[in-house]
C-alpha cells in the first residue's frame, strides 16, 4: 500500500492526528510507526473500539466486549492499554451487561495519548519523513515527464 498512498494523502497527516486516522491509509502506515515504539496496541484498541461501536447484535457486542476486555483492558492483558483505575473499573463494571459505549472513555485517553504522544514523534520521525520526501520526488519526477 505504500506505492499507493499518495502525497497530497501524507501531507494531510501533518495537519491534524485526525486526519491521519481517518484516512485510508494512515492507520495502517501509523501502526508500523508504532511497531518500532512498541505501542502499537493503542491504535489497535481504538480501531477495535470503532468497530465496536457499529456492531447491533447484543450477542455479538458482548463476545467481542470480552475480547477486548481481555485483550486489552483487563490487569495484565497481553496488549494492555494505559488508562486510567476509574476508567478501568467502569468497564469491569460493564462487563455483565456490555453497552455500545462501555469503551468510549477509555478509547477518548487512548486518543488523548496517541495525539499528544506519538503522533508528534510520527511527525517528527525518519520514517514519515522518507514517505514524504520520497513521494514529493516522485511526484516531482512525474511532472518532468
Amino acid at each position: 500500500f505504500f506505492n499507493r498512498v499518495s502525497l497530497e494523502e501524507v501531507l494531510q497527516w501533518s495537519q491534524s492526528f485526525e486526519n491521519l486516522i481517518t484516512s485510508k491509509y494512515g492507520p495502517m502506515i501509523y501502526k508500523i510507526y508504532l511497531k518500532t515504539e512498541h505501542s502499537d496496541e493503542n491504535l489497535e484498541f481504538w480501531l477495535a473500539c470503532e468497530a465496536y461501536k457499529k456492531i447491533t447484535s447484543q450477542r455479538k457486542r458482548i463476545s467481542v466486549a470480552r475480547k477486548l476486555f481481555t485483550c486489552y483492558i483487563q490487569p495484565q492483558a497481553p496488549n494492555e492499554i494505559n488508562i486510567d483505575s476509574p476508567a478501568r473499573k467502569a468497564i469491569i463494571r460493564s462487563m455483565q451487561e456490555p453497552t455500545q459505549s462501555c469503551f468510549d472513555e477509555a478509547q477518548r485517553i487512548i486518543y488523548m495519548h496517541m495525539e499528544r504522544d506519538s503522533y508528534p514523534r510520527f511527525l517528527e520521525s525518519k520514517f514519515y519523513q522518507k514517505l514524504k520526501h520520497s513521494l514529493q520526488t516522485n511526484s516531482n519526477n512525474s511532472k518532468k515527464v
